[in-house]
């Protein structure tokens, strides 16, 4: 199988690296000046065993491939909040012998949260989930690291909205000789929901930096039981901590890499690289629409949420909301809350 990257950043281009590594074909798929990097120096991709530059196919999108591949695998690794875009884009494209994308080929969605395998199903016949572990940076144009041994990363994949078939098989098969665990699971669904909710924090980190204070543990832990409440009160099951470490258990240890310093998640890679847009509509904003539609509050989610965005609108540093001032924001928002439920 041929494996497209449709969003060559830190999870796509770890992934792409990985399987080109393994002897995989793989195409990325790129735009601005990080496509230009790629095509010009290759993929660098910073791993504990050392930098390796990987020269590969890069596309801006299916018209530079021609007619697809009946054999090709749609690997989708955008951010949630391009996710549409990219639908519109490579669902309508030509797949040799006939038909289209949507109607033929397998799109694989690895990504934080849970919207784009719903929105991969109103196109794509052929959707699969990824609950994707994989500790992955990338801010500068060109290069990808990822800091974790012996394992890369894990990533538990499936049918959405549910079940197994040979395709996820033969996928999972690319991926374990790739660095690579890929569990295949029938029930994808209740592991992305438990990533959900450890994904929580990405906004907080983003906004006032790394979750490592006990204050900034505190607070999480309120922001993840209201993600908690709203999934209980929304009939959503989600695997527990103890399933999760009994099956990550050291399999993926992150080790310091030369000249890659690892700032934060996803998010705070999205402010550092001044991309304009943040995940957090699709992470804290789920438990916000949840909670809106079971009767639950989420007055912390939604603080997150918005702080998240207006620091992406104005391309602020991450970390840059002193943790002080993010605790008082939340204590008022949460008297709020609080206060409108007295009353109502």
């Amino acid at each position: 199988m041929r494996y497209i990257i449709i969003g060559a950043g830190a999870i796509g281009g770890t992934v792409g690296g990985r399987l080109a590594q393994a002897g995989h074909e793989v195409v990325l798929v790129a735009r601005g000046a990080h496509r230009t990097a790629l095509t010009e120096g290759g993929l660098r991709l910073r791993v504990p065993q050392g930098e390796r530059t990987y020269r590969l196919p890069v596309v801006d999108g299916p018209d530079a491939l021609g007619t697809l591949r009946p054999d090709d695998v749609l690997f989708l690794a955008v951010k949630t909040q391009d996710t549409e875009a990219a639908l519109q884009v490579w669902g309508p494209a030509p797949v040799d012998g006939g038909g289209t994308a949507a109607e033929r080929l397998p799109l694989v969605c690895a990504q934080n949260g849970v919207e784009s395998p719903r929105l991969a199903l109103r196109r794509f016949r052929h959707v699969y989930g990824v609950c994707v572990w994989l500790p992955a940076t990338h801010v500068e144009p060109g290069v990808v690291s990822a800091a974790g041994t012996p394992l890369t990363g894990i990533l538990h994949l499936g049918r959405y909205p549910h079940g197994t078939d040979d395709t996820a098989r033969r996928i999972a098969a690319d991926l374990e000789k790739a660095h690579f665990e890929a569990p295949v699971v029938p029930d994808v669904s209740r592991w992305q929901y438990a990533k959900l909710l450890s994904n929580l924090g990405n906004a907080l980190e983003a906004v006032s930096g790394p979750v490592g204070e006990p204050e900034a543990e505190a607070l999480y832990a309120r922001v993840r039981a209201e993600g908690e409440a709203v999934l209980r009160a929304a009939g959503i099951v989600w695997t527990s901590t103890e399933e999760q470490q009994a099956l990550r258990g050291d399999k993926v240890t992150l080790v310091p890499l030369d000249g890659a310093p690892r700032g934060g998640g996803s998010s705070w890679q999205s402010l550092s690289r001044g991309a304009g847009s943040i995940e957090a509509d699709h992470l804290n904003g789920e438990i916000a629409l949840l909670g809106r539609l079971h009767g639950v509050p989420t007055p912390l989610n939604e603080l997150l949420q918005r702080l998240a965005n207006q620091f992406a609108r104005e391309r602020r540093a991450p970390g840059s909301l002193p943790l002080t001032e993010l605790i008082r924001l939340a204590e008022d928002r949460s008297a709020g809350a609080v206060a409108f439920v007295q009353e109502s």
